[in-house]
């Protein structure tokens, strides 16, 4: 981790990880009422993205963010964000907002308006969340007595502007989170709307996990002067999670899966798809082979959605099968597996699918489905982490990409051993994938 100020390339390094004690004794601390929300939580150590930015923030500064999911983003940007507010003491006026975050999902969008209301929870601070898929009126009456802190998504943001609900000439604090997702799902031209109707003089945060040239452009525009917080993607691509891959013929991916659950140690798993017809699909014939699993995707309301998340949640469904909408922004805790069905069109989509595992310091399991058409973007994966995924089985293997032979289903994949494994990595092996 190191900390860029300005546009310098010759930046100060900085320690990556500090105690909360050292690093708000070299800048103004938090207030004792965010400290108590945040200790109950038991984290007492900052991450490093934490170590990095909330100095930066408590300071003033404009911040570039730069880390990958599950690194502790939300609390990087709201616990100083929370602390000016309280600090500034300002009554906020009906149908306007003091601080606007901005996510990309409305899972997102969620989890951290839940998180900010638990950081908060010792402070006077109104708080409303507006995304879409959801009837707009209760959120239409959360504004009308405005909110110290408004988190949403851009196009639900931009309908209740335009109807007058809402008015941003007061907005003295601006997070722009997942920056590289707002691209990657259309948004980035309602992030600019949006952007031109705040006041000038503000506070403004940018978080990303990359930094494509698109990012670069809306940093120039939206901050001044930042200071640069990075978080390399190699040094948290997750030493705790195992990762395998089978090659397998598309056709036998499924009788794969099956295979694969058979294993007791699977308890809680997230198997990413690419489309949202393979979403459902899966979901569908994996109930049909016995096992409880809900699906997640974009078409579905976001009732749907938060009872999918909750029955998951809760244990009531032991497989959640996914689209990329839920690689960001569901912070579920006790994910044992993910799985990799379809391999992501972007290496970087990949790390953030499998941050859904091994989070709070426990250890997880991500296993990779690669049929012939997928070894290019294997290579990519294996680019972006370096060491080669750990080859666990094959139907088919790599060179045999243009063979038109599809075999036997029922020879398709080894089925995983019947031992049990309280560790992982002892299933799987340390292999050349060992962090």
């Amino acid at each position: 981790m190191c900390v860029e100020h300005g546009k310098s390339r010759h930046a100060r390094i900085v320690p990556a990880l500090v105690r909360l004690s050292t690093m708000v004794a070299r800048l103004p601390s938090l207030s004792e009422p965010i400290r108590r929300a945040r200790s109950t939580e038991g984290s007492q150590t900052p991450t490093p993205i934490q170590a990095g930015a909330i100095p930066l923030v408590l300071a003033g500064r404009d911040v570039l963010g730069l880390a990958q999911t599950g690194t502790g983003k939300t609390a990087a940007f709201g616990l100083p964000l929370l602390q000016h507010l309280a600090a500034e003491k300002i009554a906020v006026k009906p149908r306007e907002a003091r601080a606007l975050i901005l996510a990309p999902t409305r899972e997102l969008a969620l989890q951290i308006f839940e998180n900010l209301r638990l950081y908060s929870r010792h402070l006077k601070l109104s708080h409303a969340v507006i995304l879409g898929g959801v009837n707009q009126n209760r959120q239409i009456a959360a504004l009308r007595n405005g909110a110290d802190i408004l988190v949403a998504t851009p196009g639900r943001l931009l309908d209740l502007i335009g109807q007058k609900h809402l008015r941003l000439d007061h907005v003295t604090h601006l997070v722009i989170d997942e920056a590289d997702r707002m691209f990657d799902m259309g948004f980035i031209r309602d992030v600019r709307r949006i952007v031109g109707l705040l006041p000038r003089k503000r506070q403004s945060l940018l978080f990303s996990a990359t930094m494509p040239g698109e990012v670069a452009y809306l940093v120039n525009e939206v901050l001044r002067q930042p200071a640069r917080v990075e978080v390399s993607p190699k040094a948290i691509a997750a030493p705790r999670i195992a990762q395998c891959v089978y090659h397998v013929a598309a056709g036998d991916k499924r009788t794969l899966l099956n295979t694969l659950l058979q294993d007791e140690d699977m308890s809680r798993v997230i198997v990413f798809t690419r489309t949202k017809h393979g979403a459902n699909k899966i979901a569908t014939q994996l109930a049909k082979s016995g096992y409880k699993a809900e699906a997640i995707h974009g078409n579905k309301s976001q009732n749907a959605r938060q009872r999918a998340l909750e029955d998951f949640r809760s244990g009531r469904a032991r497989v959640l099968v996914a689209t990329d909408i839920a690689a960001r922004g569901i912070d579920i805790d006790g994910v044992t597996h993910v799985v990799n069905f379809d391999l992501p069109e972007v290496a970087e989509s990949y790390v953030h699918r499998i941050g859904r595992t091994a989070r709070a310091g426990a250890e997880g399991v991500a296993i990779a489905l690669c049929d012939p058409t997928e070894q290019p973007r294997l290579k990519a994966i294996e680019r972006l982490l370096k060491p080669p995924l750990e080859v666990i089985g094959a139907s088919l293997p790599p060179q045999n990409a243009a063979s038109k032979e599809r075999p036997n289903s029922d020879t398709a994949a080894p089925r995983p051993r019947a031992r049990r494994h309280r560790n992982p990595r002892a299933r799987y092996g340390r292999g050349r994938n060992a962090a």
